[in-house]
C-alpha cells in the first residue's frame, strides 16, 4: 500500500505518466507497476486514457484531464483532424459532419463526449469538446436546432425549430454510439480496426433446451478451494468473495517445516490464467506482508507457465 501511495504521488506531481515511465521512478518491473496500476484504477484513484503511446496508455489523477492534450500528436491523421475541430467549434452535430471526422470523434474518447439531444420527440446525436461546460453547450445547441449558424458546420433543417428552454440532454454509455450503422462509415477511413457490428447468432432451439437443464454449480469456486483446503489440512482464517462464483480471496494458515505460516490466496474460476492474473496477486499479497498461494479451476497460459520459475518462483500455484 505505501508504494501505492508512492506512485500515486508520483502521478499527482508529474501529471500524466506511462506504466514504463513510473516503473522507472520506482524502481520496480513494468509487470509488477502495471499490476498496481491496475490496482488503483479499479480502486478509482485514478484514470486511464482511450489515447496510447506506443501501445500504452497513459494513467492520471482526477483533474488533469486537461494535461491530456500535450499528447494529442499522438493520435492518427483524421483522428487529429476531428481533435482539432471539435477543440475550435466546441460542439458538433453528427449528421452534419463527413463520415471518416464521425468515426474518428468515436476514437478520441479522451477528448469527445457524446450527447443525445431530444426536442420536438425527436433525437440527435451531438458531439462537445470534454473541457466545454454546460451553458455553452446549451447554448450552442440551441442556436442549431434554431437555425442560427454555427459558423464552419453545414446545417440545413428543412423546417424552423423554435428557440426552447426545455432542450434535454444526457450522455449514453460510449456502447451506444459505437454500433455504427454502416451506412454512415466511409469506404476507407484509414482506421484498420474497425468492424461492422454482427447480428447476435440465433441459437438453435435443441441447444437452448440443452443448456437449460444443465445444473450449474453456483458454489463451484468456493466448493473446489474448500475442498483443497480440506485435502492438504489448511486452516482458513478469513474469506472474501470477490466476483460470484469467479474469484475469491483468503487468508490461510499451514503447517511447514518452521510452523504454522499464513498465506494470502487468491482462488480465480477462470479457463486461463495469465501474467496478469498473478502479478496483480502478487501485489495484494505484497500489500499484507504474506507469500502467495494461488488456486485456478483453469489452465495456465504456456508463457505465464515459464514465469513461474522466473519472475514469478516465490508463486504457489495450484490447479484445483
Amino acid at each position: 500500500m505505501i508504494i501505492n501511495e508512492q506512485i500515486l504521488n508520483l502521478i499527482r506531481q508529474k501529471g500524466p505518466m506511462l506504466p514504463a515511465q513510473v516503473a522507472k521512478q520506482i524502481n520496480d518491473s513494468v509487470l509488477i507497476t502495471s499490476a498496481r496500476l491496475s490496482e488503483l484504477l479499479s480502486n478509482k484513484k485514478i484514470n486511464i486514457s482511450s489515447l496510447k503511446i506506443g501501445g500504452s496508455p497513459l494513467y492520471y489523477v482526477p483533474g488533469q484531464e486537461i494535461k491530456l492534450q500535450d499528447y494529442s500528436d499522438n493520435l492518427g491523421s483524421k483522428e487529429k483532424e476531428a481533435y482539432n475541430l471539435l477543440k475550435e467549434k466546441k460542439v458538433l452535430r453528427d449528421a452534419a459532419l463527413e463520415p471518416a471526422i464521425r468515426v474518428a470523434l468515436r476514437l478520441i474518447k479522451d477528448f469527445s463526449v457524446p450527447l443525445e439531444i431530444s426536442y420536438e420527440g425527436k433525437t440527435e446525436l451531438f458531439w462537445r469538446w470534454y473541457l466545454t461546460g454546460n451553458n455553452e453547450v446549451q447554448e450552442k445547441i440551441n442556436l442549431v436546432l434554431s437555425k442560427k449558424e454555427i459558423a464552419g458546420q453545414n446545417i440545413h433543417i428543412t423546417k424552423d425549430i423554435p428557440l426552447k428552454e426545455d432542450i434535454t440532454s444526457k450522455i449514453e454509455p460510449t456502447k451506444k454510439y459505437e454500433q455504427i450503422h454502416s451506412d454512415i462509415l466511409p469506404t476507407s477511413t484509414g482506421i484498420s480496426d474497425l468492424k461492422e457490428h454482427e447480428p447476435m447468432p440465433k441459437i438453435d432451439p435443441r441447444e437452448k433446451t440443452q443448456v437449460s437443464k444443465t445444473k450449474i454449480d453456483k458454489n463451484y469456486l468456493l466448493n473446489q478451494s474448500n475442498k483443497f483446503f480440506n485435502k492438504n489440512r489448511i486452516n482458513i482464517k478469513e474469506a472474501k468473495e470477490i466476483k460470484r462464483n469467479n474469484e475469491m480471496d483468503f487468508v490461510v494458515e499451514l503447517e511447514t517445516s518452521i510452523g504454522m505460516t499464513k498465506y494470502f490466496c487468491k482462488a480465480k474460476n477462470k479457463k486461463r490464467i495469465n501474467e496478469s492474473d498473478l502479478s496483480t496477486a502478487i501485489v495484494q499479497a505484497q500489500s499484507k506482508g504474506l507469500p502467495l498461494l494461488f488456486l485456478a479451476t483453469g489452465e495456465i497460459s504456456k508463457k505465464t507457465k515459464e514465469k513461474l520459475e522466473t519472475d514469478f518462483k516465490n508463486i504457489i500455484y495450484r490447479e484445483i
